[in-house]
């Protein structure tokens, strides 16, 4: 047979090398991935301490965190609970600063551990710290509040027929002179206390807010320790019922429960009364400026922001690196390589505007607990009444700043999650990604410690009672100083170059975001003010304004974020190796997020049409530039592959053997076991015939 006969031989498919394609990312690197690290986490002394805490963890054999998809509800929350005991010594010998921090970091490993250590540690312990008197604190730390020795604590607020609105609670606690005791009780269904965090089968006690009853006179929701359990046999207290809520949708770490209470008798010394204090004969003193008592309850919001950040850093790295390594189509002729997924504009559209959201984040959460912190201090030092208004104005300005945050971040982080498991592809549905069981442990961060709408109207609220001392040049609350470089002569400022560079450059979308921002509360403001004049109500007219203010508070935030990114630039930290990129990413947050609220910008008529199209392109561009420096931006979060715990997240970029090799360890086979009493019968059964018509075949 001749050779012109003969069938030539197929090209093997050339496959490409997964741990080769993410090598290739970081040749020639633009920027000192180790100084991006240092900057993001805040000092070289958190780099090495992150370090040393994520080996701890890897090293101890209670922290083996890759086989969750598989174990049972029982095993999951029996180890959860074999780490307790770890973590609540290192809460009794490191000081407080480094335990926050190692809370922090735990928080992206096990979150369902953290909201189970954070319930007693951030909101028992919490409650505690901000409404305890001294004497107080000192007794429930000798009772084992600080160590865990002889009490565990959770904390009841929720209620199954209130959540956010705090003030409607219906839960009673009714002072008893005769005996000097409080009387708790559940007076209703709706009362029970609900998704009680440790209530179910772990906590001896519980910060329960309850309606103050003295004399027949109701002074409104206070807190009260009260004791659930005998902590030797861990038998419920008389007048104690308890119930688990049941399944939910993550987090199952935690056993959320209800509690009810019938006439439960507590001395009167277990109220809380660094604020509200009531005396054996039933008098009641409470302080000038109540708000005070809940300053301590902004924590929570705190933490979420900061927790917002770190997840999605680890979502975004799962991501970002799998679309390093994956090849998928061709973007050339038939028979050339397959392109890579970060390669395609789409995918970059998609996850690099989230990555630079995420470092937007970052620096905000920085913001914000540095300004917490000094809250903290002020409400502690606070004596004279005019040292107590200043820091009520404060407490005011950040309950409404980590309201807003808190709506916006978490929303955000869901959504990053979200796109990150998508972009996946069909992989993403696989629960061995990470991406499904962060989507449900965070999912929950939208609506605890406040849903998020009702922590965006908060957010609103405080922007328009704000507006009046803006618009008449008085003191501006110090998160809303930028509103005064939106306008000039009582007019908002205008864009009036065509300048790509300028149109797109830092300062503009500063002033752009600015008048963004102020246009929606003059907005809000206006309607508010309107429906004063009409005649309604002050709680009526916010009402009838609530969509403007929900607006108002989503673009004052996203300036917030936007600011507290640009700003980064210019901190002293900032090295000249990273600014470079910090600026691209600040520009591409600024700028994709005003192309997708071009309809603001023009109709404050900061941008017109053709200058949102000059933004349009330069995200396209910025996507470009951004997408060359993506892995090693992912890289500078710097968590080990058994943080990202994620065959797809891997530094490395094996992949496919990691997926493979981790999909049969957890799932050896197994001979079916219902095989005999359901598959085998299917298969087996007797076919009934009749004289009916039959199908036929044509020929």
């Amino acid at each position: 047979m001749s050779s012109s006969n003969q069938k030539a031989t197929p090209k093997a498919i050339e496959v490409p090398n997964p741990m080769q394609s993410l090598e290739n990312e970081r040749r020639n690197p633009l920027f000192s991935v180790k100084e991006m690290t240092t900057f993001i986490d805040g000092s070289s002394k958190n780099v090495a301490l992150k370090h040393a805490i994520f080996q701890e963890l890897e090293r101890d054999p209670n922290w083996i965190i890759d086989d969750y998809p598989n174990i049972s509800l029982s095993e999951l929350r029996e180890r959860t609970m074999k780490k307790v005991q770890g973590v609540a010594d290192k809460l009794m010998n490191e000081s407080r600063s480094t335990f926050m921090y190692r809370m922090s970091l735990i928080s992206v490993v096990d979150p369902g551990f953290w909201t189970r250590f954070g319930v007693h540690m951030g909101l028992f312990l919490g409650a505690l710290q901000g409404q305890a008197t001294p004497s107080q604190m000192n007794y429930w730390v000798q009772k084992g509040a600080l160590s865990l020795r002889g009490m565990i604590g959770c904390f009841g607020m929720t209620e199954l027929g209130h959540g956010s609105n705090v003030a409607g609670l219906e839960t009673t606690a009714t002072f008893d002179a005769s005996s000097d005791q409080f009387v708790i009780h559940t007076p209703t269904s709706t009362a029970t206390k609900w998704w009680i965090g440790g209530a179910a089968q772990t906590a001896t006690h519980c910060a329960v807010f309850a309606r103050l009853i003295v004399k027949n006179k109701d002074y409104g929701v206070k807190t009260f320790i009260v004791p659930l359990r005998n902590p030797q046999t861990f038998e419920l207290l008389s007048g104690i019922n308890i119930g688990d809520i049941g399944k939910k949708m993550g987090r199952d770490q935690i056993d959320n429960g209800w509690i009810q209470f019938t006439n439960v008798r507590i001395p009167r010394s277990y109220m809380l009364m660094k604020y509200t204090q009531v005396s054996s004969d039933g008098k009641v003193s409470e302080p000038p400026m109540a708000q005070l008592a809940y300053g301590a309850l902004i924590m929570g919001r705190v933490t979420m922001v900061s927790d917002s950040a770190n997840t999605a850093k680890k979502a975004l790295t799962i991501a970002i690196r799998y679309a390093a390594v994956r090849h998928q189509f061709s973007t050339g002729p038939i028979g050339s390589p397959e392109t890579k997924l970060l390669d395609y504009a789409t995918h970059q559209h998609r996850l690099l505007p989230l990555l630079a959201q995420c470092f937007a984040m970052n620096f905000a959460s920085k913001k914000l607990n540095t300004e917490y912190e000094t809250l903290s201090k002020n409400l502690e030092i606070a004596k004279s009444p005019i040292e107590t208004k200043l820091v009520l104005n404060d407490l005011k300005e950040i309950h409404a700043t980590s309201a807003g945050l808190k709506a916006f971040c978490t929303w955000a982080t869901l959504n990053i999650i979200d796109q990150c498991r998508q972009s996946l592809g069909g992989h993403g549905y696989s629960a061995y990604t990470g991406l499904s069981s962060m989507y449900q442990d965070f999912a929950v961060h939208c609506t605890w410690e406040g849903d998020n709408t009702i922590l965006m109207l908060q957010c609103g609220r405080f922007l328009v009672s704000s507006t009046e001392s803006f618009l008449k040049g008085k003191d501006t609350p110090k998160n809303l100083n930028y509103l005064k470089k939106a306008s000039s002569e009582n007019k908002l400022s205008t864009c009036s170059s065509d300048d790509p560079d300028v149109v797109c450059g830092l300062e503009t979308l500063k002033e752009g975001w600015a008048c963004v921002s102020a246009y929606s509360i003059l907005r809000a403001h206006k309607l508010y003010s309107k429906k004063i004049s009409e005649g309604l109500t002050q709680d009526q007219a916010y009402e009838a304004s609530a969509a403007a203010r929900l607006h108002a508070a989503k673009m004052h935030v996203t300036a917030y974020l936007y600011h507290c990114l640009a700003d980064a630039v210019q901190l002293p930290e900032c090295s000249d190796n990273i600014k470079e990129p910090i600026v691209l990413l600040a520009l591409l947050f600024g700028a994709s997020a005003a192309v997708q609220n071009s309809g603001e910008f023009i109709q404050s008529r900061y941008f017109n049409s053709k200058q949102i199209n000059t933004l349009r392109n330069k995200v396209d561009d910025l996507c470009v530039k951004v997408r060359k420096i993506a892995v090693l931006l992912i890289d500078s979060f710097d968590y080990p592959d058994y943080v990202i715990n994620s065959p797809f997240g891997r530094k490395d970029g094996n992949v496919y053997d990691s997926y493979f090799n981790l999909v049969k360890r957890l799932n050896p086979y197994k001979p079916v076991p219902y095989f005999d009493t359901v598959i085998k019968p299917l298969l087996n059964r007797s076919l009934e015939t009749d004289d009916g018509p039959k199908l036929e075949i044509d020929n």
